[in-house]
C-alpha cells in the first residue's frame, strides 16, 4: 500500500529524547516499510526514517525560538492535501486538526489520537464530527468520546531488538522514567522508595511549563539521600537504567492514555508498579509483568513482592503484547478496510 504517516513537528521522528507520540510514529513507519509498503513520512526535516521525508519545517518545533506552534502545522496539513491523491490511506497523529480539511476529500484517511480525551472541550468536535474514523490507543482512553467512529484500539509497540535485558546488571534501585509534571506524581515515587528503603533514580524532561512545578514541588524532594535526579535520557541510555532497576514506579494520578514507559520497562524485563488510572489495567498483567496498585502503601508492598516476578517472563510477554511489527500489521487491517470501504463507495456511486 502506499501510506502516508503524518507527525507533530514538536519533535523529530523519533525524539532524540522524550517524545512519546514521535517515537510511536518512528516505530510504525519503520515496521510498515519492513513489510513492504510504500511510506511517506511528513515530519520535521531533521527526522530520521527508512521511508520517503516530506518536511514540514526544517527542524523540531522544540529547536525553534516560534511562539505559534500552530502555523507550521497549517502548512503541514496544506502540504498533505495537495499531495493526499498519491496515496491508499492517510494516517495522521496530529488529534483533530485534519478532521475539517479532509472529511470531504475523497482519499481514506484514520487519526490515531494519542492524547487524553476527557477534556469537555473536545465533545462539541467530537459531535461534529462524529464520522471521521478514529483509532484509539487503549480502551480506557475512548470511554469519555463514545459518539466518536471509533475503528478499534490499537496498542503502541515497540522494535523487538530496541530495548533489551542486560543481563549484567543488577537491580538495585526503582526508577522514575519520563517527564516530570503533577499527573505523573514523580514525588509518590520519591515517598515510595524511601518507605521501601531503597534507591530512586529519576530520568526525567522538565517541559518548560512545568518547571514550576519542578521548583516548588520536586526540587525540594531531591536533596533526600536516597533520590538521584539523572535527567532525560536518550534511548541508547534506556537499557541500562531500566535493566538496573528493581521496578518501574509509575505512581500516576490522572487517566493516561497509554504509558509508553510501562512497555519499555517490560522490553528490559523490569517489573512495573503502576497506579490504577487509565490504561494502567489493559497494559500491565497483574502478577506477571508487575503489580497494580492504588496506593502508597500498596505500592510499597507491591516493590517487595517484585523480585517474585520473572524477568524472563516480562520479556516474553512484552514480545506477545506489545512488538512493534504486531502493531504495524494491526494498522494495516484498518487501512485495508478503509481503502476497501472507498472504492465500495466509489463503485456505488458511478
Amino acid at each position: 500500500m502506499r501510506i502516508a504517516q503524518v507527525a507533530p513537528l514538536h519533535e523529530a521522528v523519533p525524539p532524540k529524547f522524550y517524545g512519546g507520540t514521535e517515537r510511536v510514529v518512528s516505530y510504525l513507519t519503520e515496521a510498515l516499510v519492513e513489510l513492504g509498503h510504500e511510506v511517506t513520512l511528513f515530519a520535521s526535516g531533521d527526522s530520521r526514517t527508512s521511508a520517503h521525508l516530506v518536511s514540514g519545517c526544517s527542524r523540531a518545533l522544540r529547536l525553534e525560538a516560534i511562539q505559534d506552534g500552530f502555523a507550521p502545522h497549517m502548512v503541514l496539513l496544506e502540504q498533505v492535501r495537495r499531495m493526499a491523491h498519491e496515496f491508499d490511506v492517510l494516517h495522521f497523529h496530529l488529534s483533530y486538526l485534519p478532521f475539517s480539511r479532509f472529511y470531504d476529500l475523497g482519499i481514506p484517511f484514520v487519526t490515531t489520537l494519542h492524547g487524553r480525551l476527557d477534556l469537555p472541550e473536545l465533545q462539541p468536535v467530537f459531535n461534529l464530527f462524529s464520522r471521521v474514523p478514529v483509532i484509539a490507543i487503549s480502551d480506557a482512553q475512548r470511554r469519555p468520546l463514545p459518539q466518536a467512529n471509533w475503528l478499534g484500539t490499537i496498542y503502541h509497540g515497540l522494535p523487538e531488538q530496541l530495548l533489551t535485558p542486560q543481563l549484567d546488571r543488577s537491580p538495585s534501585y526503582l526508577a522514575f522514567l519520563g517527564r516530570i509534571c503533577a499527573e505523573k506524581r514523580a514525588d509518590r515515587a520519591i515517598e515510595i522508595a524511601a518507605r521501601a528503603g531503597l534507591p530512586l533514580k529519576i530520568a526525567a524532561k522538565v517541559d518548560p511549563a512545568d518547571r514550576d512545578y519542578f521548583r516548588t514541588v520536586i526540587e525540594p524532594l531531591l536533596s533526600q539521600p536516597h533520590v538521584e535526579f539523572v535527567g532525560e535520557i536518550s534511548e541508547a541510555q534506556k537499557p541500562a537504567f531500566l535493566s538496573g532497576a528493581k521496578a518501574l514506579l509509575f505512581p500516576i494520578d490522572w487517566a493516561e492514555p497509554f504509558g509508553l514507559v510501562m512497555i519499555e520497562a517490560m522490553a528490559c524485563g523490569t517489573p512495573v508498579i503502576a497506579f490504577n488510572r487509565g490504561s494502567v489495567s489493559e497494559v500491565v498483567d497483574e502478577g506477571v509483568t508487575g503489580y497494580i496498585v492504588d496506593d502508597v502503601a500498596s505500592a510499597v508492598e507491591a516493590v517487595n513482592r517484585s523480585s517474585m516476578l520473572c524477568r524472563a517472563t516480562i520479556r516474553a510477554r512484552f514480545l506477545a503484547r506489545f512488538e512493534a511489527r504486531t502493531m504495524a500489521q494491526k494498522y494495516v487491517a484498518q487501512y485495508t478496510a478503509l481503502a476497501g470501504n472507498a472504492c465500495a463507495n466509489l463503485s456505488e456511486a458511478s
